[in-house]
């Protein structure tokens, strides 16, 4: 990419990006480890919960009549949103799914003829209840087998625009958004970053263009989706591949909270701006996925390999609290409560 033009594309990016949040991350560590890690950056209190989903769960798409329906195959640990929707979330085969606000996502048209809908409320659990690996969800999502379909954001006066990122075990990553009404799917190990805005494609190329500064000379330092992007696309790869897992992990939330927003940030131009309200990291090889609220003094984990998820274990929940006030320590797996799944979002009648 040409310098001057490079330029103009990274003001663009940084302008369209100014109020949006959220970063997710895939690390490569020593001996084939992988770890994902994600921020959630959001305005107000998204009310977030962990929640135990076991395998064999009848779900549908929550698009009325016209609707895609399948039984889970397997179980998984997510993190609800209003807890009527699943915005990131792990399987016991060790898949990761993340979901991260994008402004520019335009989803098809769901009317008489289309394929059956999906909420874009389960789009995340679709893939956690469905696949073990990036390879089968990208070859069966690219035969597009349902229409997916937005709404209206809890309390808010604009539809839910976002894209989803998958990793697993093996360190397979993919990306995929809607742009135009169509499905565009990002596939390759290389893709280990997503952020906001813009579309990846863009992010792709700014990264391209950073790399020519190097990272050890200068990395550009806001709140900015783009910003974010460079930052964690340089530190993902610069921290040490330790062969201690634990301390793999630590760098790993290092990095994390290094593109994290400071809680209760306001600028008097940008008043919607997102505090980074919390933050997941997930050790594929371990299955211990660790959660840290900006709220309380502790990192805690829930370790998949001591949960049931035979459908006689049920679902289980983890309250959180207003804000995720509530405080955990060390390993939770053992304080969820059995519980009601909650009510996925969906269009009614």
């Amino acid at each position: 990419m040409h310098r001057g033009a490079a330029i103009l594309l990274a003001g663009t990016l940084l302008a369209s990006s100014a109020a949006q949040a959220c970063t997710r991350f895939v690390y490569f560590g020593a001996n084939g480890s992988v770890i994902t890690a994600r921020s959630m950056d959001w305005k107000s209190d998204i009310a977030t919960n962990l929640w135990i989903l076991p395998r064999g769960i009848e779900r549908t798409g929550e698009t009325g009549a016209n609707t895609v329906r399948w039984t889970a195959k397997y179980g998984s640990v997510i993190a609800s949103a209003y807890d009527i929707a699943t915005s990131d979330g792990v399987n016991d085969a060790g898949l990761s799914a993340n979901l991260l606000w994008l402004v520019e996502s335009q989803y098809p048209r769901f009317e008489a003829g289309s394929k059956p809908g999906l909420s874009i409320s389960l789009w995340a659990q679709y893939v956690l209840d469905n696949f073990a690996t990036v390879g089968e969800a990208v070859a069966a999502l690219r035969e597009e087998p349902f229409t997916l379909v937005t709404d209206m954001m809890p309390g808010e006066d604009r539809l839910a625009t976002v894209h989803l990122s998958l990793s697993d075990a093996t360190g397979d990553s993919a990306i995929i958004e809607y742009v135009g009404g169509r499905q565009v799917i990002h596939h390759d190990r290389a893709y280990q970053v997503m952020t906001n805005s813009p579309t990846f494609d863009k992010q792709l190329a700014l990264a391209e263009y950073w790399k020519q500064i190097g990272g050890t000379v200068m990395l550009p330092g806001t709140n900015r989706a783009s910003d974010r992007f460079v930052r964690a696309s340089f530190y993902a790869n610069a921290i040490p591949k330790d062969p201690d897992p634990n301390r793999a992990v630590a760098s790993v939330f290092s990095v994390i909270r290094n593109v994290s927003v400071p809680y209760g940030l306001t600028t008097p131009d940008q008043p919607n701006i997102s505090s980074t309200r919390w933050r997941i990291v997930f050790d594929h090889a371990r299955k211990l996925y660790f959660f840290e609220s900006a709220l309380t003094p502790n990192t805690f984990w829930v370790d998949l390999k001591k949960i049931d998820f035979s459908p006689a274990g049920g679902a289980r929940k983890l309250d959180l609290g207003k804000d995720q006030d509530h405080t955990y320590s060390g390993d939770a797996t053992g304080s969820f409560v059995p519980a009601k799944p909650f009510a996925f979002l969906g269009l009614k009648g």
